[in-house]
């Protein structure tokens, strides 16, 4: 028999004692207490396998933000080297999310929302360039589209550094707009050093605690050091990458081709909620253009990554060689020469041993 909680309480139903008791209920919660706290307690939630699938039931299926390459609540880096158009990238991804509009080639599955867009990097007329035709007939963004950029004039509190403040501005402006769709350009700016381990981790355990907190999808924009442009990108083309990498939920990148210097793919180095589809067999191949007041990457076709390599010549093998041997010469480990150089520790060792 079902029994009502309000008819217990209000007398309006006669409920055998044996069964259900004002007493036994108390002990049920007090149970269920004990239970969650004993669950909550220290580092660890331990509960049964099924327990965590039974709750996880409740929460809904991540959609597709910018195709299988970020999903909602997903901690999510993007990196390319320098000049290479992460920043329009990001602004692209930010506005089609905003205005509920699909970037050619790439799905969007979640509604039309508010985008938090965190801009490090460029000055309102430097934007404002990017998204106008020689600054008349501007591009008209949705107003959820929200561009957030440091103010000159704030002052840091006494006793707190630069770093800290603007963790907790970060936090404050997340919690006072209330939206879920973060996108931060970049991340060097955050945190001045994220080369180590040592400074990677504090800044990525920030960021995965403030998507936990808010339930946020965050997008972070990351540069490459120096790499060997003959060859693949991979995750250790990211600065700091072993800890980055492994802390966030998913990653891709944008690599240059060498057929066209407008030409850019998208290569896909991490995901967790698919399979990878856009690795080194089918890269998405975009062109940067600007048809009208709107800066932007326009899909182009699929193609395979080593079709935009660069083709290493003799003469470029042996500057290389060279500058390993300097290198070495001034008491760089062979790791450290292969991180410089953008190539493998093998490759360093097969170089000197040929000098």
């Amino acid at each position: 028999m079902a029994v009502n909680l309000k008819d217990i309480f209000s007398g309006n139903m006669n409920v055998p004692q044996s069964e259900i008791t004002l007493q036994s209920i108390r002990d049920d919660a007090m149970r269920l207490t004990e239970q969650q706290n004993n669950e909550n307690a220290g580092l660890f939630i331990v509960k049964p396998a099924s327990e965590w699938i039974k709750q996880a039931k409740t929460r809904p299926i991540p959609k597709m933000l910018f195709g299988q390459l970020w999903f909602e609540n997903e901690l999510c880096i993007l990196f390319a080297d320098t000049n290479l158009g992460k920043s329009i990238l990001a602004v692209q991804i930010g506005n089609s999310i905003s205005k509920g509009e699909a970037i050619k080639g790439f799905a969007l599955e979640a509604i039309k929302q508010p985008v938090l867009y965190f801009d490090f990097e460029l000055s309102d007329k430097q934007f404002e360039a990017r998204y106008s035709d020689n600054f008349i007939n501007n591009y008209l963004f949705d107003r959820n589209f929200i561009r957030v950029e440091i103010n000159p004039n704030s002052e840091i509190p006494t006793k707190i550094d630069f770093e800290t403040y603007l963790n907790q501005e970060l936090e404050r402006t997340i919690s006072n707009t209330d939206t879920k769709v973060i996108i931060i350009d970049n991340l060097t700016y955050l945190r001045s050093g994220t080369e180590t381990a040592k400074d990677a981790l504090p800044l990525m355990k920030h960021l995965k605690a403030l998507k936990a907190k808010y339930n946020l999808s965050v997008l972070v924009l990351a540069h490459t050091p120096k790499r060997d442009l003959s060859k693949p990108i991979t995750r250790n083309d990211l600065q700091g990458s072993k800890m980055l990498i492994n802390f966030c939920d998913s990653s891709f990148a944008i690599g240059e081709s060498f057929t066209d210097k407008h030409l850019r793919y998208i290569k896909q180095i991490k995901q967790r909620n698919c399979e990878l589809i856009y690795d080194a067999d089918n890269v998405g191949v975009c062109e940067i253009a600007k048809p009208s007041n709107f800066l932007q990457f326009e899909f182009v076709n699929y193609a395979t990554e080593k079709e935009h390599l660069k083709v290493p010549s003799d003469k470029d093998k042996e500057r290389r060689k060279q500058e390993a041997a300097e290198l070495k010469a001034q008491g760089k480990s062979n790791r450290e020469i292969a991180r410089q150089l953008g190539v493998s520790e093998g490759a360093v060792r097969k170089w000197l041993k040929q000098n």
